[in-house]
């Protein structure tokens, strides 16, 4: 451990940047072995700072050096500037003048994969959050916004495509002989949204023309190989710059829009202005190498990214401590958006079941912080579910106090308000507002507030009167550094069933309707509805309405009748996992007691009344029959014991695959198609249905259904079809899994994208030799610990694997713990990520507890990054 921490900055700590740059102009010279970065920076003091002696401080970083430096035509000598702690200080500046500052990097050496470096035979970029400063010394902060004009300089023949922000406005050669091209952006930005990059790439070129009729060039760029692998992503970047323009009214502003794959990548992809660059797993998309769910991430992310080029680029955050301003805010766009492409209700439900299981662990752990943090030591450690996913439901949540064309009338307000500035979550919540008329102070509480509410209900029926009382209680845990609570304004949708599932009609408020929002906005609170017969049963948080957790006593009878009957796709769901977690809670019980389980399921003839609704989406139907995830289960429990967790859910799909086994068979075979495969909704509602019910189906000793998980993986014409039936097999310890494993990866062993989805896999097997496995796959040649990708795909892997991962002798924590130590130094955000599992240390059963605490103390004692040293340290407190 070092003998001087990281420090801490602070929310509160803002004051507004000394300096502005108006323009910045840079020159990269790309060479093998170094690159020289030179930039002019037209500057000027803040007249908002309102000092005039305030030293300029440009921020650098590690592996940045520096050989030269002018102010306007004037060299500065050594004595006049100093370099302490990677800032670059000058005490002396006039009040308006143009800084030229030339460093040399060494980009091939760059594992961090922050700034500018190598990936295959590439340049890349990746700036955010603070990575443009190890490029060159620079104001490296969200709110320096500057108009960037960027030439570079290459041999064309190993680097033909040379790319940056903007619009390219020269070309030509040096007397050297080499290839020049400049670009220029218009629209002012921050550093950490400059890209570039240079490469040997193809193309794949398309038009779209704007609802004003003006058109954009768009362009994928990738490796020659993978250039069969984007029309999927063409199209779904047109898809997203439509309905931008329909729902939001936001229009593209440059004449083109360029988007580059990239194997090794910290992120998921970034949105650069008028370069978006992705990791390759995020954009390329074939039938033959790409399962469903890839489809639609690819689909998603492309959305994510091109709506930022309003919300986050156009209008960015002031700070990082306002990163959902953009990012919550996005996300939520972007889930709209799949939710108007394919079934609202499904993509609503793999959102809630998502942020249930993982940024609910978030809450509830030692990284637990608000929507908008008060403070960190390392910014990548922010770019959190919470930030993320709490921050799209914070979104969400005004979209339904405002309704939709109020909320409308908000965001174009925000956007044409502060176009081309940097601004706060505040400023986002004021538009809203003053478009709506809707007072939002309390709601704000949102932002600053950690943890997950947990919401109580009560009621009570009048016959006499026909009124029906509704009690809700909220109350939010303590959370590190956040022991006090204040109550939220909490949205809460309800409708009244009767008690053969009918809708009810109730007044509240002088309202009479089906469906009420209610507003929690007190610890304690009273809702009457009046006009009703007979005793109703609520149908509460429908549409997952707040990001909070429900307690209601429902019957096994209610959840039921809620589960066939709900107008509320949601909560149809939603009563079938509750009815199925409180029947694994109790096998768990007797599983941790050691006493044999058994149990007399509801969820039969629920699951059997389903099956036989012709009327139900498939997609949906698949959701229904899943059974909560042991992540989720594990979330749910304290202490964790995960050896119970893993044997009560495999008994219970055991016992419904038996009841079932007709019922399973019918359905596979039912929703079989050798068609040619098509990424749309309906087929891919088909295939998730047939694949669940093969995964029931297989439980059983039906040699049918061992046959049939082989005969898929043999003959399937997608690779959905062909993964789920090995992951099946694997996960079912199908007796040919082992071979089936060896096939797949001798046909696809050329395809690194299909490789990565093979090392999860094997990472993921539950058997006694697991580690065994694990540590064999990094010596595979298919690994390669530079790559972030496969890293996440081994370690992410074995780290979501209940049986060895958590084995009683701890060596599987051991494993883990060494591998970030490795990580720590070659790629921090990485290691830093990696940390996750470990952190859930108080949860587990004591014996466990105890080994994790040991290897987390044994990390902190080595010499370590910002990004783990937070992570291990909050952990630890």
């Amino acid at each position: 451990m070092k003998e001087s921490q990281p420090s801490t900055i602070y929310l509160k700590d803002y004051k507004v940047p000394p300096f502005l740059i108006d323009k910045t102009e840079l020159t990269f010279d790309l060479d093998e072995a170094t690159t020289i970065v030179t930039s002019r920076l037209h500057m000027r003091r803040n007249p908002a700072c309102g000092k005039s002696t305030v030293p300029l401080t440009l921020d650098g970083g590690e592996g940045v050096k520096l050989i030269g430096l002018a102010m306007d035509d004037y060299t500065l000598p050594p004595e006049e500037y100093r370099i302490s702690e990677n800032k670059l200080i000058i005490t002396a500046t006039a009040d308006q003048f143009v800084l030229t500052c030339e460093t040399l990097i060494e980009p091939q050496n760059n594992t961090s994969l922050e700034g500018l470096y190598r990936s295959s035979s590439m340049f890349c970029t990746q700036c955010e959050a603070e990575g443009f400063r190890h490029i060159t010394y620079y104001l490296d902060r969200p709110d320096v916004m500057s108009v960037f004009t960027t030439t570079i300089i290459a041999d064309a023949d190993r680097y033909p495509v040379m790319l940056s922000n903007g619009n390219e406005v020269e070309r030509g050669k040096t007397e050297e002989g080499k290839t020049f091209v400049v670009w220029n952006d218009p629209f002012p930005k921050p550093a950490y949204l400059f890209a570039l990059v240079a490469g040997d790439l193809a193309v794949k070129n398309d038009i779209f023309t704007t609802q004003n009729k003006r058109d954009v060039k768009l362009q994928i760029f990738t490796e020659t190989h993978n250039i069969d692998k984007v029309d999927y992503a063409m199209e779904a970047l047109k898809r997203s710059m439509r309905w931008d323009e329909e729902a939001y009214g936001r229009e593209y502003d440059l004449d083109i829009f360029m988007i580059v794959a990239v194997d090794d990548f910290n992120m998921g992809a970034m949105e650069n202005k008028g370069l978006n660059i992705f990791n390759s797993s995020c954009l390329l998309a074939s039938p033959e190498t790409t399962t469903d769910d890839s489809y639609l991430r690819v689909e998603a992310i492309v959305a994510h990214e091109y709506f930022h080029n309003w919300s986050g680029n156009r209008v960015t955050c002031r700070d990082w401590f306002q990163l959902s301003l953009k990012e919550g805010f996005t996300v939520f766009r972007d889930q709209t958006f799949s939710a108007d492409m394919h079934s609202e209700t499904v993509k609503r439900v793999e959102d809630v079941s998502f942020l249930r299981t993982a940024q609910f662990a978030e809450d509830a752990g030692p990284m637990a912080h608000p929507v908008r943090p008060a403070s960190f030591i390392e910014i990548s450690n922010f770019y959190t579910l919470t930030v993320y996913e709490k921050g799209a439901e914070i979104v969400r949540m005004i979209h339904t106090l405002l309704g939709a064309e109020k909320f409308r009338a908000g965001s174009d307000l925000y956007f044409e308000r502060h176009d081309g500035q940097a601004v706060t979550c505040d400023d986002f919540v004021s538009a809203m507002e003053d478009a709506s008329g809707v007072d939002l102070t309390q709601f704000k509480r949102w932002y600053s507030q950690a943890g997950t509410p947990v919401v109580s209900v009560t009621d009570e029926f009048d016959a006499a009167s026909g009124t029906y009382r509704l009690t809700m209680k909220q109350e939010t845990p303590v959370t590190p550094n956040q022991p006090t609570k204040l109550a939220l304004h909490i949205p809460v949708r309800v409708g009244l069933l009767d008690q053969s599932g009918n809708e009810l009609s109730a007044t509240l408020d002088g309202t009479t309707a089906e469906d009420h929002v209610l507003h929690l906005t007190s610890s304690e609170q009273v809702f009457e509805f009046s006009g009703v017969t007979a005793r109703p049963i609520p149908s509460l948080l429908r549409g997952f309405s707040a990001p909070v957790k429900l307690h209601y006593d429902y019957t096994p009878a209610n959840l039921l009748l809620l589960m066939s009957s709900d107008s509320d796709g949601f909560n149809r769901w939603s009563s079938a996992q509750q009815l199925a977690v409180n029947e694994l809670q109790a096998l768990i019980g007797q599983a941790i007691a050691g006493e044999t389980l058994s149990i007399d399921s509801q969820l039969i003839d629920g699951f059997k009344a389903l099956i036989g609704d012709c009327n139900l989406d498939p997609a949906m139907v698949a959701l229904i029959l899943t059974l909560p995830s042991q992540a989720y289960l594990s979330e749910l429990a304290n202490p964790i014991y995960p050896a119970a967790i893993k044997q009560a859910r495999h008994y219970l799909k055991t016992q419904l695959a038996n009841a079932l086994s007709g019922e399973f068979e019918s359905l596979y075979t039912n929703n079989k198609s050798q068609g040619v495969y098509q990424a749309n909704a309906e087929d891919i509602a088909c295939r998730s249905l047939k694949n669940l019910a093969l995964s029931y189906w297989v439980e059983t000793d039906s040699e049918a259904a061992q046959q049939a998980v082989v005969q898929q993986f043999e003959f399937a014409n997608n690779m959905t079809d062909q993964f789920s039936a090995l992951s099946i097999a694997v996960h079912s310890q199908h007796e040919k899994a082992a071979d089936m494993l060896a096939v797949f990866y001798d046909q696809w062993k050329n395809e690194p994208l299909v490789v990565n989805k093979w090392l999860m896999l094997s990472a993921g097997q539950e058997s006694d030799d697991a580690l065994i496995i694990v540590k064999g796959l990094m010596e595979h040649p298919a690994f390669d610990l530079k790559n972030p990708n496969k890293v996440r795909s081994v370690l992410g892997g074995f780290g979501q694997n209940m049986a060895a991962f958590h084995k009683e002798d701890g060596s599987g924590y051991r494993f883990l713990a060494d591998q970030i130590i490795l990580l720590n130094k070659r790629n921090p955000q990485i290691a830093s990520r990696l940390c996750t599992p470990l952190t859930r240390w108080k949860k587990m059963q004591p014996e466990l507890s105890e080994k994790m605490k040991s290897e987390l103390e044994r990390i902190l004692a080595e010499d370590l990054s910002k990004d783990v040293y937070e992570v291990i340290s909050k952990c630890l407190a």
